[in-house]
């Protein structure tokens, strides 16, 4: 009998079909958001899922779920998985990097220039019938070219933002808890600041950190007021890196010229003050949302079930500690 596995959430059919050939698939293809509850009634026989980020893999949950042997992330965060959980009762927790960079360093320039230049609030102005013709201070935006990007997280991703600024001719600063080596900063043409600097320099602040407790609301009202009230905030990593409460107030007193935002605290709810700005873009946490970056995350993800339950080590194993 093949080992029985849930897909939690929905996934392409090609995805489904791949899994099948190695197991007995219950795929919820509805869509259901289960929850904890939901999560703790299908997995009570299963031996693997496959989880996105907006599924709880709580110590409860694990509990639940004796036969459970892999949780694997269709995401890069899996701040949803309690690992240390999973390590004591010997779970293999996997997640799928390297897939997504390219597609959320290009959402992350697409928020980028729509801040700098209204091109969200223009036009639904334009949308709106608002437009009589050519006024000379009609939407003036910031230039990008030639402007200091800031990057605050230079993993990967980060690295990804910092090569396509090249071709703006920006000056390029980063923070990061280690310093990159030499060979990728040039690569990146970028400079190692710390945070204080970052702040007060950066024209645009690009946020690509994980989220966790050390890095809860990083972006606070302190920090805000460092930096420039012509600057704009990008953030396509986490919610709850920044706080969104603050950051509203900054962008309604105009202490900061605009933000983008592609995440959000408590998501898909959100603060709803953000509705009546005029300064921030949003969009509903589409950083990897390409077909085939999405088709890559997940076959990834299967490829990670598929070896752990197969006996193998996973090619993207986050909890070595379980494996040993």
């Amino acid at each position: 009998m093949k080992p029985r596995i849930l897909v939690a959430r929905e996934v392409f059919p090609e995805v489904i079909e791949r899994l099948s050939r190695h197991f007995e698939v219950d795929a919820n293809q509805a869509d259901v958001v289960l929850g904890v509850e939901g999560l703790k009634a299908r997995l009570a026989d299963k031996t693997g899922v496959m989880t996105a980020v907006s599924d709880p893999v709580t110590a409860e949950v694990i509990a639940a779920a004796p036969g459970l042997k892999a949780v694997c992330n269709f995401a890069v965060g899996y701040n949803n998985i309690d690992l240390a959980a999973c390590t004591r009762a010997g779970i293999l927790a996997t997640n799928t990097p390297g897939v997504l960079d390219d597609t959320t360093a290009d959402l992350a320039w697409a928020l980028l220039m729509a801040t700098a230049r209204h091109i969200q609030t223009s036009e639904h102005w334009l949308r709106a019938g608002h437009w009589k013709g050519f006024r000379m201070t009609d939407w003036l935006g910031s230039d990008v070219h030639h402007a200091t990007l800031g990057i605050l997280g230079m993993g990967r991703i980060g690295q990804a933002v910092a090569r396509r600024a090249l071709g703006f001719d920006m000056n390029v600063i980063y923070h990061n808890r280690s310093r990159l080596p030499a060979d990728k900063e040039a690569a990146c043409r970028a400079t190692w600041v710390d945070k204080a600097t970052l702040l007060r320099e950066a024209d645009f602040l690009v946020l690509l950190l994980p989220y966790s407790a050390e890095s809860h609301h990083i972006i606070g009202a302190a920090e805000l007021a460092q930096m420039k009230p012509t600057a704009h905030l990008i953030n396509v990593a986490r919610g709850g890196i920044v706080d969104d409460a603050a950051l509203v107030s900054a962008l309604r007193q105009r202490r900061l010229a605009g933000a983008a935002l592609d995440v959000f605290e408590g998501e898909p709810k959100f603060d709803p003050a953000f509705l009546e700005l005029d300064n921030v873009t949003l969009t509903p946490h589409i950083g990897s949302s390409s077909r085939a970056t999405r088709m890559a995350m997940a076959m990834t993800a299967a490829d990670n079930l598929i070896a752990a339950l197969s006996g193998q080590r996973p090619p993207n194993l986050i909890n070595a500690d379980a494996w040993r």
